[in-house]
């Protein structure tokens, strides 16, 4: 079913049964062990997401947002639980103008963490096993400790750098929660928090109730209140999450399913739509097929950080978006050149990702996140809840349907990606890495349904990211002829030194005999287990 370009790659990992994949060992560790006590995918995704949080602190906290599709063995769902704004937060509030930008760290971006409110909602309506169960391995790992593996050791120095430099009282809770006395971030040496256990103690036992009507949410507003931050007790008591219906382009004979705006991932789709109608070369390396998904990706991306914002205030709705008639207007304007793009007009009518599949086919893709990094460098106090930025991607600028207001969900990067075939799935998959997951899904999508490549190997593969106008990013793994064809073609190809910025995945798919086969991204410390 799959071929390997690469011989000396990583192999993919086969399971008859049940498989979770994520960017921590361990992690995927505590969901396959939920697995294999009864529980379901939905139940396995929650315990590996909770884990994480104590795990990969580097990438997501109990602070930050969370999207997921879920296939229930008939049909994807979606769920968008990413928060609001804070009523109180403005331009006036933060004394900022016309086309300033948001702040990246401290309490200006902080929005209502939504990831919490995911867990429990995911479990209502499809777990299986007791909600406190699925907490436990995570606040063992709190509690006694665990050794930091070596990428997630390298962010957490990277973070050390950026917050020791950061003056203020919303920030000292930072290091005595993640730089404690005699701890130094390096691959091997134990981290521990007992509040961030007892804090998720809290979360088990009050089905997360309590951090957004309780105590913990008492201690989030106060903080803010006493630092600077305009977060309140009542933005936190009215977070909901929202199941909603997911949006898809076919591709290939395949289904390639992701979530609507506020989330990004609907570039995913408009680039994939382009590329259906063209003829892409036989190759995976060849600099003219880059060239196409490039472009087709650059002209998507135009659009969605014209048209993206929370969509009750979005004027143009992703049915126009993905109208056949519009993407045959912007892939007309994909020549062999490398083009500076622009949006159109439409006409209306660092973060953590985990896959799991059961033994019956129910299967979760799932994605939450504190966005860079450790998000907003806020801490609060004696809980060991890190608080995300995600309110960073707002815009200052009058008329945007991203443009910074009160009580709006922003722009939002992360997203889960699943595909089926002829209404059957095939698996969830997911790129993390910020504005490089709609180019990642490209990537998985065209790499799988193009050129047949396994799922590990398509991970594997150097990665290309547009970044503006005509200038693109590529990994020091892309073959030198593709880099001096895309020079050739009026690209401004820049060589990264390292893999930052180019994300971290994870794929299961189902094959046709019903065994699973599964990849994790060698960018990141995980792995995928089956059994």
């Amino acid at each position: 079913m799959f071929n390997n370009p690469f011989s000396f790659t990583r192999q993919p990992i086969y399971a008859p049964s049940g498989m979770v994949a994520t960017s921590q060992p361990l992690a995927a560790e505590v969901g396959v062990s939920i697995l294999k006590q009864g529980g379901n995918a939905v139940d396995a995704a929650i315990a590996t997401a909770v884990a994480l949080t104590v795990l990969e602190p580097t990438q997501n906290g109990i602070g930050g947002d969370a999207f997921a599709l879920l296939w229930d063995g008939k049909k994807v769902h979606g769920l968008n639980s990413s928060g609001r704004s804070p009523a109180l937060l403005d331009r006036d509030y933060l004394g900022l103008g016309e086309g300033d930008s948001m702040p990246t760290y401290g309490w200006p971006g902080v929005t209502v963490p939504g990831a919490p409110r995911s867990w429990i909602e995911m479990h209502r309506n499809f777990g299986r096993l007791p909600f406190r169960q699925l907490f436990e391995p995570a606040i063992h790992y709190a509690r006694y400790g665990y050794p930091l593996g070596p990428v997630v050791a390298e962010y957490w120095r990277r973070a050390h750098r950026i917050f020791s430099q950061l003056e203020g009282p919303e920030f000292a809770p930072w290091h005595a929660t993640f730089m404690p006395s005699g701890f130094s971030p390096r691959a091997g040496q134990i981290w521990r928090s007992e509040e961030m256990a007892q804090t998720l103690e809290t979360l088990a036992d009050s089905e997360t109730q309590d951090f957004y009507q309780g105590r913990l949410a008492e201690q989030i507003a106060q903080f803010s209140k006493d630092t600077g931050g305009a977060l309140r007790y009542e933005d936190l008591a009215a977070h909901t999450s929202e199941w909603v219906d997911p949006i898809s382009a076919h591709y290939k004979g395949h289904d390639i399913w992701e979530l609507p705006p506020n989330n990004q991932a609907i570039a995913t789709l408009m680039a994939l739509k382009k590329l259906q109608e063209i003829q892409l070369p036989d190759h995976w390396d060849s600099p003219q097929g880059i060239h196409l998904q490039i472009e087709a990706m650059k002209l998507a991306f135009a659009d969605t950080l014209a048209y993206v914002g929370d969509p009750e205030h979005s004027k143009i709705s992703p049915q126009a978006m993905l109208d056949d008639a519009y993407i045959a207007e912007r892939r007309a304007l994909i020549g062999d050149e490398a083009s500076d793009p622009a949006a159109g007009l439409p006409e209306n009518g660092n973060t953590v990702y985990l896959s799991v599949v059961d033994k019956d086919g129910m299967m979760v893709s799932f994605i939450q996140s504190n966005y860079m990094g450790f998000g907003s460098g806020v801490v609060v106090p004696q809980t060991g809840i890190a608080l995300h930025n995600r309110g960073h991607s707002f815009k200052l600028e009058s008329g945007h349907p991203n443009e910074l207001g009160p009580n709006k969900r922003p722009y939002h990067t992360i997203m889960p990606g699943f595909m089926t075939r002829d209404g059957q799935a095939v698996g969830p998959f997911g790129v993390m890495g910020a504005f490089m997951q709609p180019q990642g899904h490209l990537q998985v999508a065209v790499n799988t349904l193009n050129y047949g490549i396994n799922p590990q190997t398509v991970l594997d593969l150097p990665r290309w990211m547009w970044v503006k106008g005509k200038e693109i990013r590529v990994e020091q793994s892309m073959p030198k002829e593709v880099v001096l064809g895309l020079l050739e073609r009026g690209h401004e190809v820049s060589v990264s030194p390292d893999d930052t910025g180019f994300g971290r995945g994870q794929i299961i798919w189902r094959q046709p005999n019903s065994v699973l086969v599964a990849g994790s991204d060698g960018r990141a410390d995980g792995q995928a287990i089956g059994y």
